[in-house]
């Protein structure tokens, strides 16, 4: 199976107009290292080899140990990964189609053992032409996500490194092509990555991921080595920097109409002077530009630039634009400011220019900006955007496809996962224990689409996890920082134990994960804390969910799982004190106060009166299969419907069961779609409704209406 991406720049959020790029999803090989000997033997030197010879005898109390780790799953400890019990075999290198993983069918390989070291290898040709040599442009090579740990080298030669599997990184391999061109007179070279994902490391942030072969209840296939697309691009020296490399672009005032730039300008030399000019334009209107010198001191330049249209512009609106965003539509505009919404997601166009200081253009991006504001701090438990109440009716969307994993089959299958779920009503979802792929959120931002921004998370807490976690955690902020979409970041999630009875499957809170004793472990609430303050830093601009779901340390929204049925939701959601009482397995709310034994005493924190409250998981509810030979031996879901049309109706309890009580501002129902052996989804695994869509949205707007409804009118 080909990844269809070779006419689709993989970050049309951010495009380059004068960088050429060339995908690099195809021609790779793999090579399982399941003794680790790839390093002593020099691959990354010689090349990697045809194939391995493996040993060793399999270590089952080894393996065995690992998963007694499990603590956080009692009924799932005995099954860890065990290896092939042979006492030798041969591992040998296969084509691998990037950036499918090799667990999945669409990778070629399909290979659903453990393997914690694995060998990529490709050839790369120089992309650059005789003239972008010459100007001393460079080569980047980009990837999108890597799943754990890689180190890669360009001939042998080592060009860099990168820990984090869900963040991208870019490797600049100009000078291994040099080098090949003196060495050899060509312009090719090996490319070669080494990647450890261990399977048992619970420490190492992996959301959703399995640790067994037999993926089973909330969790599923594991997902290792390169899973997002993979490309060559030819880059100016100096040029200017994406959000991760700390291009921020904040239009969130917008009474003033003001885009607060800070443009980052990578490879500045040292005594050369550079300005930058930023353009906005409203679908083909040109609307303001405004130029500034970078600093002599600083690699990023500050420029406000105001988007408020003038009353001439406004009256020479084109029809696109009019006929999107209506000019006597309060809606679509504050004054003369275009507003970003789900129901009418307006963006303004920027052009970012680099000049030299002869004033010669040396590198242009085209990219976007919404204007829209987010409120939750008026103390009516409202959540607002652009002013007004917004109440969120989210899905719980986990981004798994049944032949391709967490990789989309094509980038056109993130677009349709967002017209699938508008397509029921809702307005948004919460991307649960995954960063997606960017081009979703270029979508949702086209789309008009709410988003929570979430990490993967780990299962147990020490000092590499809180390394591993806080690092990757801010290269997801920043990476998602422009998009208007994201409306909260939610870092860490609660976890749950299981418990099955003869009606119903439970799940019963036994951690949170990588927190298991938010209780009574300060060190682990000051890791949150530092989460919470951090992502603050970079953004004040949006609500920060710190561990959704409950034992909540510091957050601005007051958010709950309630996985009942509809009567004892409702009872529960009838009073903020129901909500705000114990949950699943008698945990708190939030953590309470604690006194250590060295005399420090720390004081725990509090629902903020008027915080908005929402619950951020509910639903769950599968159908009974027909007959009995239709259902899979491990299919579940949190609570069970008869048919179809039971589920419609137990869709519909949930939802009034939350939003009639008054005190909820939103819900997150999971979820979107079936996943493996999970199939509570309101989809088929393969996006095929298993109840009407138009069914599903009559009921949601109903939701929506009993919120808004229920508000004072000056609300």
């Amino acid at each position: 199976m080909a990844y269809n991406s070779k006419d689709a720049y993989p970050r049309p959020d951010f495009v380059h107009g004068n960088h050429r790029w060339t995908p690099l999803n195809d021609g790779w090989s793999i090579l399982f290292d399941d003794e680790d000997v790839g390093l002593k033997e020099a691959w990354q030197i010689n090349g990697v080899p045809d194939k391995v010879s493996v040993t060793s005898a399999t270590d089952t109390s080894s393996t065995e140990a690992l998963a007694q780790k499990l603590a956080a799953f009692p009924e799932l400890k005995e099954k860890g990964f065990q290896a092939p019990k042979s006492q030798s075999r041969e591992n040998v290198k296969k084509p691998i189609n990037v950036p499918f993983v090799f667990q999945t069918p669409a990778s070629g390989v399909f290979d659903k053992d453990a393997h914690e070291v694995l060998w990529y290898e490709r050839k790369v040709v120089d992309p650059r032409q005789k003239a972008e040599i010459e100007a001393g442009d460079r080569v980047l090579a980009r990837f999108g996500a890597v799943d754990y740990d890689v180190t890669i080298w360009a001939s042998g030669y080592p060009v860099g490194q990168h820990r984090g599997g869900h963040v991208p990184f870019d490797i600049d391999i100009t000078d291994a092509l040099s080098k090949a061109w003196h060495t050899t007179g060509k312009r090719e070279l090996n490319l070669v990555l080494r990647i450890r994902d261990s399977p048992h490391d619970l420490s190492q942030p992996r959301g959703k991921q399995y640790w067994a072969p037999q993926p089973e209840s909330i969790f599923y296939t594991p997902s290792s080595g390169i899973w997002q697309p993979v490309w060559l691009e030819v880059v100016p020296s100096a040029r200017i920097g994406d959000s991760s490399a700390g291009t921020v672009l904040r239009s969130n005032k917008i009474s003033e109409g003001l885009l607060e730039a800070r443009v980052a300008v990578l490879g500045r030399r040292a005594g050369h002077g550079y300005s930058v000019e930023i353009e906005g334009s409203l679908h083909g209107l040109s609307v303001a530009s405004k130029k500034e010198n970078l600093p002599g001191d600083k690699d990023y330049v500050s420029i406000n630039l105001g988007l408020s249209l003038s009353d001439e512009q406004k009256s020479k609106a084109p029809q696109s634009l009019t006929e999107v965003a209506p000019l006597d539509n309060a809606e679509c505009w504050r004054g003369n400011v275009a507003l970003w919404s789900p129901d009418h997601p307006t963006l303004y166009d920027l052009a970012i220019r680099l000049y030299d200081s002869d004033g010669n253009l040396v590198d242009e991006v085209k990219t976007y900006t919404g204007s829209r504001h987010l409120d939750w701090n008026r103390g009516d438990r409202t959540f607002r955007l652009n002013g007004k109440p917004l109440f969120q009716a989210l899905t719980l969307d986990q981004g798994y496809w049944p032949e391709t994993g967490l990789t989309p089959p094509t980038p056109e299958s993130l677009k349709l996962d967002i017209e699938l779920t508008k397509k029921m009503g809702f307005n948004g979802c919460r991307k649960h224990q995954k960063i997606e792929d960017p081009l979703f959120l270029y979508w949702a931002d086209k789309l008009g689409f709410l988003v929570w921004g979430e990490m993967a998370n780990a299962y147990e807490f020490n000092e590499d996890y809180a390394e591993r976690f806080s690092q990757e955690w801010l290269e997801a902020v920043k990476r998602d920082i422009n998009h208007p979409s994201i409306v909260t970041w939610t870092p860490v999630n609660v976890c749950c134990d299981i418990l099955h009875s003869e009606t119903y499957t439970y799940f019963l809170t036994s951690e949170s994960w990588a927190y298991p004793n938010l209780k009574d472990n300060v060190d682990q609430r000051n890791h949150i804390r530092s989460l919470y303050y951090i992502t603050k830093t970079l953004d004040p601009t949006r609500p920060i969910n710190d561990n959704c779901g409950w034992e909540h340390v510091i957050t601005d929204l007051s958010t709950f799982h309630d996985y009942s049925d509809a009567p004892d939701l409702s009872k529960t959601c009838a009073t903020l004190e129901g909500i705000l009482g114990k949950k699943l397995g008698g945990r708190d709310f939030f953590v309470g106060p604690v006194s250590l034994d060295d005399g420090r005493r720390d004081e725990g924190t509090k629902h903020r009166e008027g915080a908005p409250v929402i619950c951020s998981e509910m639903g769950g509810v599968n159908i009974a299969p027909a007959k009995d030979s239709e259902k899979g031996e491990r299919d579940w879901g949190y609570t069970t419907a008869s048919d179809p049309k039971d589920l419609l109706k137990r869709f519909e309890a949930l939802l009034r069961a939350v939003v009639e009580g008054g005190h909820i501002c939103g819900f997150v129902y999971t979820q979107l779609s079936d996943i493996e052996q999970e199939v509570n989804g309101l989809y088929s695994f393969d996006r095929r409704e298993k109840i009407p869509a138009t069914e599903v949205r009559k009921i949601v707007e109903a939701a929506k209406k009993v919120y808004y409804d229920s508000l004072p009118k000056e609300a």
